[in-house]
């Protein structure tokens, strides 16, 4: 009789588009997360964990492809209905508000922190599984709400250390709607195509001018070989279309004149100030204010001009006008917050304000070239999504944080180590004194410090140093038998250990003993005091 065939066993690897953390990557989000939190606290939101399974009905429309529910998320059929690992942060919100309407209070301001999964094409530094950060208010119909995310969204970055770092672009899909209604694009027969010019539009920075516009036709071919079809629009609806994509640029090729003979008094203001800073050289910080305001209002009257023929377009240039003004009023200028019509966030969902966080400095990516660090925040209002649920409309606004986006940002400034300061080593000499082994590592950690026991096998003392070494402990405390009827330990420096081992001679840290011998009832105080000395 044949003997079965042992199972296979599995491959040790992570699945495709996931990744593992450890240790020092766990902490440092941890206390981003923390310092995320405290600013949301402090403007009045209140925590909320949802489920991390959503309903496909409630997630809705807003997936990556609408005809098939398992495409853009993890999704399965359970007992007839489709369940998916939620998207982002921001449906189940929607639910929840619908859900608990009467329980809430209203405005309902909320903050959000966890995993998403999103089951599409992963690539270096694109992951399926990932962190967000969302913070929302749900039931303010005011742009005032908007303005106040955006407020919000500064003081999160610069309480993470980025401060002078980062600017916010603020634009508002309202504007996006005038520009294709003056396209010819509005009416419920043409969604595919707004889907298209939308998502073209979000991808501007990636794949520049020319790329937009070619999705704006037939479509492109990526480097690849993968094909993206178009949204097929004329010559004469693109352009319009590229009128927008292009603003800045075209703004800046119109002549200050047209505003002068517009007489619009904000801009001959700004244009006043700007030639007096110029005889000024010493106002610079002023000056740059100016020049970023007298942008900001020069934009406000080019895409005034551009979808004077929509009056949904106009009302969106005037909620960016007052977003603006609320934003100034508390100190949050042209410095950190500009209007860019280049943004409009890729989702759906989005109905009026929307708004991205860009860190302005340069990294040098895995092909080493050298670019714009980029985008690590966005969102914006999204007043039609808890319809859905209720049949009444419902004002919402907020924005997401990308966390393993801004961790990486701050890997890139040096803001952050890779490595994590290990706990203090207890080593074990004497099998049959490990209760006075444990005792000691208790006065450690009520002391607050860091400590643990080496709980291997104690045979090779070697090893254990060599554990110590890979935990990246800064100290190791020894002690046998002699020591402990003496009643001392010994206390070992490992950071100098691997600072001499560096510069191979003992000579210049002579004044400072790797190793000492101490009583045992000044250990806690010794290990303080070592730890204090390091940390300088």
């Amino acid at each position: 009789m044949a003997k079965d065939k042992p199972a296979p066993r599995p491959k040790a690897v992570t699945p495709k588009g996931f990744r593992d953390y450890f240790g020092a990557e766990v902490a440092q989000r941890t206390r981003m997360l923390a310092q995320i939190a405290e600013v949301y606290h402090r403007y009045g939101f209140d925590p909320l964990e949802t489920s991390g399974v959503e309903t496909v009905e409630a997630l809705g429309k807003f997936l990556p492809d609408v005809d098939r529910p398992n495409e853009g998320v993890f999704a399965w059929e359970e007992d007839g209905d489709w369940l998916a690992l939620r998207y982002d942060l921001t449906a189940p919100l929607a639910r929840v508000a619908a859900q608990y309407r009467n329980d809430l209070p209203s405005p309902y301001r909320r903050y959000a922190m966890g995993p998403v999964w999103r089951n599409e094409k992963p690539g270096p530094g694109r992951f399926r599984q990932f962190y967000q950060c969302d913070a929302d208010t749900v039931g303010a119909a005011s742009v005032a709400a908007d303005a106040e995310i955006c407020a919000m969204l500064a003081d999160t970055l610069e309480a993470v250390g980025l401060a002078g770092q980062y600017v916010i672009r603020v634009n508002n899909r309202k504007v996006l709607n005038g520009v294709l209604e003056v396209a010819g694009l509005s009416g419920d027969d043409k969604e595919a195509e707004r889907g298209i010019v939308l998502r073209a539009i979000d991808k501007l920075d990636r794949l520049g001018v020319e790329g937009v516009r070619a999705l704006l036709g037939e479509g492109r071919k990526d480097e690849s070989g993968d094909f993206t079809k178009g949204a097929g629009l004329s010559e004469a609806q693109a352009e319009v279309v590229m009128g927008f994509v292009e603003a800045e640029k075209r703004m800046n090729e119109v002549d200050v004149r047209d505003a002068m003979d517009a007489q619009d008094d904000a801009v001959i203001e700004m244009i006043g100030r700007e030639m007096s800073y110029r005889s000024n050289p010493n106002k610079l910080v002023e000056r740059e204010k100016s020049v970023g305001d007298l942008a900001n209002g020069m934009m406000v009257n080019y895409l005034r001009q551009l979808v004077e023929a929509s009056p949904v377009g106009t009302e969106g240039v005037d909620e960016l006008a007052l977003i603006y003004d609320l934003l100034a009023a508390q100190g949050y200028g042209p410095d950190r917050i500009v209007i860019d019509p280049s943004v409009v966030r890729g989702l759906g969902y989005y109905t009026g304000p929307v708004y991205e966080a860009e860190l302005t400095f340069d990294v040098t990516d895995e092909k080493r070239n050298v670019r714009n660090f980029g985008s690590v925040a966005g969102g914006g209002r999204y007043d039609d999504l808890v319809k859905r649920f209720t049949g009444q409309a419902v004002p919402a606004t907020g924005v997401s944080i990308g966390v393993d986006r801004l961790l990486a940002a701050l890997h890139a400034t040096g803001r952050l180590d890779t490595t994590e300061a290990g706990p203090v080593v207890v080593t074990v000499m004497d099998r049959a004194r490990m209760a006075e082994y444990q005792a000691m590592v208790a006065d450690l950690r009520k002391a607050g410090i860091r400590a643990e026991v080496y709980l291997g096998n104690p045979k090779n003392f070697g090893n254990q140093l060599k554990y110590a070494d890979k935990r990246n402990s800064p100290i190791a405390i020894i002690a046998g038998g002699d020591e402990f009827d003496r009643g001392v330990v010994q206390i070992k420096d490992l950071i100098l250990g691997a600072q001499i081992a560096q510069s191979a001679t003992a000579e210049e840290w002579k004044d400072r003993p790797q190793q000492r011998e101490i009583g045992l009832s000044d250990l806690v105080a010794e290990v303080q005091q070592m730890l204090a000395d390091q940390a300088r």
